[in-house]
């Protein structure tokens, strides 16, 4: 396996981690808030904070190394019309990914609380979670053309 491969490979992985990591939060964090099971929010809120900081943060952190190598390896210019958007893309998905982390962690911890005092969710849980709905559709939408603009390269 030469070089180029593998780091090619690291950050294929890299992306595939992000994508389903992001798909099984926003699948889990759904599905427990439509049980109304404040408990059962609050678990699967704590283990989505968890999710996040292991399995996005490092792949997050990951990509941009990767794909420098890859570029260094490849003598591809960072002026690629393709790159340079898949950049910007990557700045944008950043831009709503990290709110999104905050909003993760403050409605886990309204969801512990309440849960800790058998109580409903409070008016500001809904609040985020509506708010971090809405980050998710840039935010993966973002992360999906990038993986289109890497495999497809078309300009």
């Amino acid at each position: 396996m030469t070089l180029y491969v593998l780091v090619k490979f690291l950050h294929v992985l890299g992306a595939i981690v992000i994508l389903g990591t992001g798909t099984g939060i926003a699948f889990f964090m759904l599905m427990a808030r439509r049980t109304s099971d404040v408990a059962f929010i609050a678990r699967t809120a704590s283990v989505v904070v968890v999710a996040d900081t292991i399995f996005t943060l490092s792949a997050v952190l990951l990509q941009p190394v990767t794909g420098g190598l890859l570029m260094m390896l490849s003598a591809t210019p960072i002026t690629e019309h393709w790159l340079l958007a898949s950049l910007a893309l990557y700045a944008i998905a950043g831009l709503f990914w990290i709110p999104v982390v905050f909003m993760q962690i403050e409605m886990r911890d309204l969801a512990r609380k309440a849960a800790a005092q058998r109580s409903a969710l409070p008016q500001r849980y809904f609040v985020l979670f509506r708010r971090w709905f809405a980050f998710g559709f840039p935010g993966f939408g973002a992360t999906m053309l990038i993986l289109w603009l890497m495999i497809a390269k078309p300009f």
